[in-house]
């Protein structure tokens, strides 16, 4: 049973904090302004404290006293169960001292009486509520994925009827087997094939690819695609929950509600821990009462209680949170950001990298990379007259061919008669003469991943544009650096087999998979995980959301689509993937700085065990003092928050 969500927990944290505050500076009173406490009987304070901290115990901490007793039902035990353990004894032993102070033997008795743990109970309530709401802040990116998701496909559908009659339709009353029209710009509203008309579709939510797909009679479509230039009729074929659309959209939910729940340290840790200390305490009572000084009982259960007060950390709930939030604010200036404080301790983990290409590796727009002419032409003209006639078009191909005549600061002619057939190219006439762009179906060289253009002036071939998908500059220094730490870098692409080949043997990439759908990237991610153990996506597609949200650390492009960036748990603002090794090094750094929070955060207590179980008490006449219990939670919040503060130097 997880907590509640933020919206929950939120107004509970606020009251938590504003009624702890003034329990911890009444409890304090003495150490920080002595001269002014003294002015108020102590019995004042201490009904102030148990006053302020009733609420933030029974009401504010609910969703954790909710929690302890299914770990106590379930024979569970988990960090809830250590934290609700000591503070309620810590609570219950504070009120009865309060009430029956005059029945405590003068041993347990400190300068101003009987010693309280109130502000014990209220720090640690409102803390570990504000590592709670840490962890339910990166589930609500669910949420934001799936209706992300969701809009892409249209709410109107364009339906022809057996009359030829158009009506707009709501897309819940398309029925299979209608025939839709589609019209320039909009995004399809179901699968199905193309009947009628021809256009070019942006299918990157499929493919993560960049290039357009051109579509004529028979050519499938999918819902959530997007049509550009051209209008179209399409039979419907699936519907609904059948859609392509629908299967990812599923695929995304099914992911994050399969996903395991994170094997927190603290809850290994308290696993062990907590049964030691009950037994200690058990071991306590019987001990004191059967042969401690009279009144046996009361020493054991006095002492009883103390081991359980003393077994609880108030840094506990300090140890995760305090060293998330500072990692968090480090790798926000390193360009890394994190949504899901999980993903750190997670991507620590990690043994591979899946990689998408397109606007991952690459810079996912195409480029001129090469200009080949035939006889009588040079370059700058070819290349000029090509961006004249792709000036008025909005194809992806036809932008890089402008900013690379813009780029080579050539003087681009103005074009007239443009006029653009899906799936062939465009035409134009520049400084009176008819230019032809379409593709080239035959290779170019060593340039393996290059689509090429070819150009034709009055009807006569004049040269070729070679345009690809060029690697980020960044790019092989960051792999090489990934392989360096022990990750596995494997590609995962929706492009051809030939392209993914050449841009993984130019990379040095570990392995590659090409012409993969979205379901199939998921596969992935789980074939890995069952083979390897921890497995990190990263991509930029709508197409990579379920393989982001299944995998054990979702890693988004912060140039990427929102989908992606609500289904990972980290983002690299500038979708630069040396912001990915710097993420390595900071979820390594934060792991380590956790367990070494962790064990300041027990050790402390666990020293004062024997003393609060009255070991000493035969050789040196001492039980649990009071100052030694505030010197031990003092000393070891003090050494977590310390230590979680060095995260915000870490070299990264």
């Amino acid at each position: 049973m997880g907590l509640p969500d933020e919206r929950y927990l939120r107004p509970r944290f606020w009251v938590a904090l504003a009624l702890s505050l003034p329990v911890l500076v009444l409890a304090m009173g003495e150490m920080i302004a002595p001269v002014f406490f003294h002015r108020f009987a102590p019995r004042l304070l201490a009904w102030s404290q148990f006053v302020l901290t009733t609420p933030v115990f029974f009401w504010s901490g609910a969703p954790f006293l909710r929690r302890w007793w299914i770990s106590i039902r379930d024979r569970d035990t988990n960090m809830f169960t250590l934290t609700v353990t000591g503070t309620g004894a810590a609570y219950f032993y504070s009120t009865v001292a309060l009430l029956l102070s005059q029945s405590f033997p003068d041993v347990f008795r400190g300068p101003h009486g009987v010693p309280l743990y109130f502000e014990a109970v209220a720090a640690i309530t409102t803390i570990v509520l504000l590592g709670q709401i840490l962890e339910q802040r990166a589930h609500a990116r669910t949420d934001l994925a799936i209706r992300a998701l969701v809009n892409l496909a249209p709410a109107i559908a364009h339906r022809i009827g057996s009359n030829g009659q158009e009506a707009d339709v709501s897309v819940e009353a398309v029925k299979l087997g209608d025939v839709l029209r589609v019209r320039p710009g909009e995004s399809i509203p179901v699968d199905g094939a193309v009947l009628d008309g021809a256009s070019s579709v942006n299918e990157s939510m499929l493919t993560g690819e960049a290039d357009l797909v051109e579509k004529t009679a028979g050519s499938p479509v999918s819902a959530g695609t997007l049509n550009t230039n051209g209008t179209f009729t399409l039979r419907a074929d699936r519907i609904g929950r059948d859609t392509l659309l629908a299967q990812i959209v599923r695929l995304v939910e099914q992911a994050q509600e399969s996903e395991a729940p994170i094997a927190r340290l603290a809850d290994r840790v308290s696993a062990v821990f907590v049964p030691i200390v009950l037994g200690i305490a058990a071991l306590t009572f019987a001990a004191w009462t059967l042969f401690g000084p009279a009144p046996g009982w009361i020493y054991g259960l006095i002492n009883a209680v103390a081991v359980l007060i003393i077994a609880c950390p108030c840094a506990l709930g300090l140890a995760t949170p305090v060293a998330i939030v500072t990692a968090i604010g480090r790798g926000a200036q390193a360009g890394v950001l994190v949504k899901d404080a999980a993903a750190l301790e997670r991507l620590a983990g990690a043994h591979t990298l899946l990689i998408d290409k397109t606007g991952t590796l690459t810079a996912g727009q195409p480029r001129v990379v090469a200009v080949t002419t035939a006889e009588g032409f040079s370059e700058p003209h070819v290349l000029a007259l090509a961006a004249a006639a792709e000036s008025s078009s909005e194809h992806p191909l036809a932008r890089a061919i402008v900013t690379a005549a813009r780029e080579r600061g050539l003087v681009v002619p103005a074009a007239t008669e443009f006029a653009a057939e899906p799936g062939l190219g465009v035409r134009a006439r520049v400084d009176g003469r008819s230019v032809v762009i379409g593709r080239d179906p035959q290779e170019i060289g060593a340039i393996a991943t290059a689509t090429l253009v070819a150009i034709t002036v009055d009807g006569r071939a004049t040269g070729t544009l070679a345009l690809a998908d060029t690697i980020k500059p960044t790019t092989p220094a960051a792999i090489r650096e990934l392989q360096r730490l022990g990750l596995r870098v494997i590609m995962v692409t929706g492009d051809r087999e030939q392209t993914a080949q050449a841009v993984a043997t130019e990379l040095g990439l570990d392995g590659h998979h090409a012409a993969v759908t979205p379901a199939r990237k998921q596969e992935l991610v789980r074939e890995y995980r069952a083979r390897d153990g921890g497995v990190a996506f990263a991509g930029d597609g709508l197409n990579d959301a379920p393989a982001l949200a299944a995998a054990d650390v979702g890693i988004a492009m912060g140039t990427g689509t929102d989908v992606a960036m609500h289904s990972a748990g980290l983002v690299l603002v500038k979708g630069d993937l040396t912001a990915l090794v710097r993420a390595v090094h900071l979820s390594r750094a934060t792991l380590a700085n956790i367990k070494q929070n962790l064990f300041f955060a027990f050790a402390y207590n666990s020293l004062g065990l024997p003393i609060a179980a009255g070991l000493l008490y035969p050789l040196t006449g001492w039980l649990l003092n009071p100052m030694l219990a505030g010197a031990a939670m003092s000393l070891s919040s003090i050494s977590v928050v310390t230590n979680a503060l060095r995260l915000r130097s870490t070299k990264l």
